[in-house]
């Protein structure tokens, strides 16, 4: 069931009327069946999977609980065991195949006949993200940030709650449990302003990403007959679609729990205005890349060693990140890539403030004053411009495509010939359909200047009298039924972060 589903807008409406009419006592069980009926609308095995891993989860958490008197050996084997059966879950399901295909690579390369047979396994939907999230209770747990769930029910919750099921934000135990055990009750403002942003992320999934995705799929998978230009032109624009597809997902998933009285943390904070790869990775994705920061990098060492040793930190987190993505080289290069990005940019900085410390101060507050605002945008497109590079190998299906799109790039040569002998028009969208793609994302741009500002829009409306705020209301709405009947009778589009 997508959230921009007619079957989702059917559901939606009636799990909140009835979570709302229903006595309090009963609100935990009527999200955990309304979310174990969304998960298994995909594949009813899917119920059996996620309780499995709600079982080790909660299971480890007790023993954890029972054992925290006795520090030493058994409770770390209790947590280990549990983290390994989560991994080991996600493992077989997702890297099985890919561990598989590249044995045989291998038994090939020494000049064996003999291969490996290919597990043949359907990847579950979300099952990275509720994976991540029990094992980051785990930790907790083990490391006394948190109490261990007695509740199985809440517990279960946790794991499965609809709105961040499959495809994050990865929440905290320490906020979302505690907020799953108090149920809200009706509060008419938090109910608009959830509903609000869902509409938001449905404007930026349905008008920006998936009309973005028809064109940037049709040079990817034909990039032979497309120019240096229009090349470099998809790559951007795949840029915009994983950004909408993806922040369109979370500010859907982040507004209907907001309708049910559950805050969900911030997944993106304007990605694409960050200064530096470093405040990229503070802005996108932020409950992974915290996952990351807080579970691998800082049990590694973080930045507490050597300049050497936190390089390999660094490194090591991103290859895993990437790896995280998908089961495919071109992932593990997309990580190594911005791990690079890391470790360089730590490099600069240190060059950077040793450079400063030798110039005066009078010579240094002219220059930042002078040319902070020309210095800042100059920062923002060469971060933009590394980001989208590595998107590349992300965007592709596997790592020799990558290569081949990028050797094409720097031979072909013609940047503007099918910019303008009408090629952009026949690529899956109409001249009309092009120019509402610019226009919206035109929009999404004002939107994150503003915000970026921090100006909040919805704030603004809060201020205006009853008639305008309505009448914007009514105009927003209006848009959304536009889209759906633009959308009618077409299959509608996965979230791109459903394969991960």
């Amino acid at each position: 069931m997508l959230f921009h589903s007619f079957s989702f807008l059917l559901f939606f409406p009636l799990v909140t009327g009835m979570y709302f009419l229903i006595p309090k006592r009963a609100k935990q069980l009527w999200l955990l069946v309304a979310s174990y009926y969304f998960y298994m609308s995909w594949n009813v095995q899917y119920g059996c999977l996620i309780l499995l891993v709600t079982a080790i989860g909660y299971g480890g958490g007790l023993l954890l609980a029972q054992n925290k008197v006795r520090q030493g050996k058994r409770r770390l084997a209790v947590l280990t065991g549990s983290v390994l059966l989560c991994v080991g879950i996600l493992f077989f399901f997702k890297y099985s195949a890919f561990a598989v295909q590249n044995i045989n690579e291998l038994l090939r390369a020494v000049g064996s006949v003999r291969a490996l047979r290919v597990p043949d396994l359907i990847l579950p939907v979300g099952i990275s993200f509720y994976t991540f999230q029990t094992i980051g209770y785990l930790i907790d747990v083990w490391k006394g940030k948190t109490e261990a769930e007695k509740s199985f029910l809440c517990f279960a919750l946790f794991v499965s709650f609809f709105p961040q099921l499959v495809a994050g934000p990865i929440e905290r135990s320490s906020s979302l449990l505690a907020q799953l055990r108090e149920p809200a009750e009706f509060d008419y403002d938090r109910v608009k302003d959830g509903l609000l942003l869902m509409l938001w992320g449905y404007f930026e999934k349905m008008w920006i990403a998936d009309r973005a995705a028809i064109l940037v799929d049709q040079v990817y998978q034909d990039y032979r007959n497309y120019s240096s230009g229009m090349l470099v032109f998809a790559t951007v624009l795949f840029a915009v679609q994983i950004y909408c597809d993806f922040g369109g997902y979370s500010h859907i998933a982040i507004g209907a729990a907001h309708v049910l009285g559950i805050r969900l943390m911030d997944n993106f904070r304007q990605p694409y205005f960050a200064v530096n790869c470093r405040e990229f990775w503070r802005r996108w994705h932020i409950s992974l890349s915290s996952w990351f920061r807080d579970y691998l990098y800082f049990p590694l060492g973080g930045s507490r060693g050597s300049s050497g040793r936190t390089a390999v930190n660094l490194m090591i987190t991103f290859l895993v990140s990437g790896l995280w993505h998908g089961a495919g080289w071109h992932y593990v290069v997309w990580g190594a890539i911005h791990g690079s990005y890391q470790v360089a940019g730590r490099g600069i900085r240190y060059v950077s403030e040793a450079a400063q410390k030798r110039l005066p101060e009078k010579k240094i507050r002219f220059f930042s004053e002078k040319m902070q605002g020309l210095t800042r945008a100059a920062r923002i497109c060469v971060t933009f411009i590394l980001t989208d590079f590595a998107w590349l190998f992300f965007r592709a299906d596997h790592l020799g495509r990558a290569v081949a799109m990028l050797r094409r790039i720097v031979q072909n040569g013609n940047w503007l010939g099918q910019f303008t002998d009408g090629t952009l028009f026949g690529m899956g969208l109409c001249r009309l359909e092009v120019y509402q793609l610019a226009f919206a994302i035109g929009v999404l741009l004002v939107v994150d200047i503003l915000h970026e500002s921090g100006i909040s829009i919805r704030a603004w409306l809060a201020k205006q009298v009853l008639v305008i705020r309505w009448s914007i209301y009514m105009l927003v709405l209006l848009g959304f039924v536009v889209l759906l009947l633009q959308n009618y009778g077409r299959a509608a589009a996965e979230f791109l972060y459903f394969q991960f």
